[in-house]
């Protein structure tokens, strides 16, 4: 089937044009239930209704469209990604999913064209968890995952979600309102920038996402014996800091030896922290993250066993304590393949990655399958200012995106 007609410049100036609705001057930050979301999210729901698509916000404060299929109440192939930002960021990550999703709508409306199936284009209200502390709060009311006590939590003013919501005009009591039936949906699908190097590295401008790294979150803590740094011979000091570093080359090690796991030990703290004394007790946090569960499991097994087994050997005490854990959502193969297809068929090279950060298709994997399409993203930066990419590279995602949905079809059970 001949693709659909992308305009990439009316992508980019969307994405620039929603980088103006920020509480910080001369800085993208626009978090959850904010004037800024709620400018934000009528220009969108502007673009949604130009784009011949009926458009609403729902109960927890995610913009939703849909653009009918060849009769009314089809199920709907589902696209989306998130309209917040992190404080001081970039312009793509997030709203990139949902700029390019109305742009391949509008191209099905300006052609005329319908399918056996509806579009449908979600700009979920809160997926950063900037102003709350919660991650996902809108594809997790979506999915009708929402935990209640969620509403509780307070933002650095001790204003709580339910009273934001409230302020907001949106009812605490009706987010269960915003669940959607596993009947309803086809599949979730989600356009985003890579947030890593790996396609600039490799020339390419897209990629298909294999699967979400699920995360362990850990914190360890060393409890050895503080001592003057002058008088207590090498031999005989039980520094835990030593140990601590020693334990960081560990985990370094044993995810350099692992294809596709990531461990990084992003915080240490030290005591009692003088120039002249040795350290005697650290804390140090872990996250461990692989696309595949048994990995990262196995990982965290192999980790913890290395830090007790340097501690013992230094005559230190240790403890490890879970913080967090998430596991991994796989895409789903039938919907990889049709992105491989239309990959190819705009003349790309494929490559196949798994995206090590989370995205709302961990959520919405309880009530459709997952698919995602990456996009280069300049040096692999986002979360930041810096972030970057090129016309040429969202026109040939875009393109992707229209081929993949021209195309689409869900397999026979």
């Amino acid at each position: 089937m001949p693709v659909l007609a992308i305009n990439a410049r009316r992508v980019m100036e969307r994405c620039d044009a929603l980088a103006r609705h920020s509480e910080d001057p001369g800085k993208l930050t626009r978090v959850f239930l904010s004037a800024q979301h709620r400018a934000c999210a009528q220009a969108v729901i502007g673009w949604m209704h130009d784009a011949g698509m009926q458009a609403r916000m729902d109960a927890i404060g995610n913009v939703l469209g849909r653009y009918e299929g060849t009769q009314s109440g089809l199920p709907s192939l589902l696209l989306g990604s998130h309209l917040d930002t992190v404080r001081d960021a970039g312009r793509y990550d997030g709203m990139l999913g949902v700029i390019t999703a109305i742009e391949c709508v509008q191209a099905c409306s300006d052609a005329g064209k319908r399918f056996p199936f509806a579009i449908e284009i979600a700009g979920f209200g809160d997926e950063e968890g900037a102003r709350f502390g919660s991650t996902l709060l809108g594809s997790r009311a979506l999915a009708g995952s929402f935990d209640p006590a969620a509403l509780t939590a307070r933002d650095r003013e001790g204003t709580t979600l339910a009273q934001a919501l409230r302020d907001f005009g949106l009812d605490p009591g009706k987010i269960g309102d915003a669940a959607r039936k596993k009947a309803e949906l086809l599949a979730y699908v989600e356009l985003h920038i890579e947030q890593g190097p790996v396609l600039e590295s490799l020339g390419l401008p897209v990629g298909v996402v294999t699967a979400i790294n699920g995360f362990s979150r850990l914190r360890a803590a060393l409890a050895g014996s503080a001592g003057h740094a002058g008088t207590v011979p090498m031999a005989l000091r039980r520094d835990a800091l030593a140990a601590a570093a020693e334990c960081v080359l560990a985990v370094e090690r044993i995810a350099n030896a692992t294809p596709d796991l990531v461990a990084t030990v992003g915080r240490i703290d030290a005591l009692p922290g003088a120039i002249n004394v040795i350290p005697g007790d650290v804390s140090f946090t872990l996250d461990i993250r692989a696309p595949d569960n048994a990995v990262r499991n196995n990982a965290v097994r192999d980790i913890s066993a290395d830090i007790h087994g340097i501690a013992s050997r230094r005559k230190l005490a240790a403890s490890i304590e879970t913080l967090q854990q998430q596991n991994a959502a796989a895409c789903a193969g039938w919907l990889v393949a049709q992105f491989e297809q239309a990959i190819r068929a705009e003349g790309h090279r494929l490559h196949r990655l798994p995206s090590g950060a989370g995205h709302d298709g961990m959520a919405m994997q309880a009530i459709a399958d997952i698919a995602m399409l990456f996009v280069r993203c300049k040096e692999g930066i986002s979360h930041h200012p810096a972030e970057s990419i090129t016309e040429a590279d969202a026109g040939a995602a875009a393109q992707v995106l229209a081929r993949f949905i021209e195309n689409f079809g869900v397999p026979n059970p």
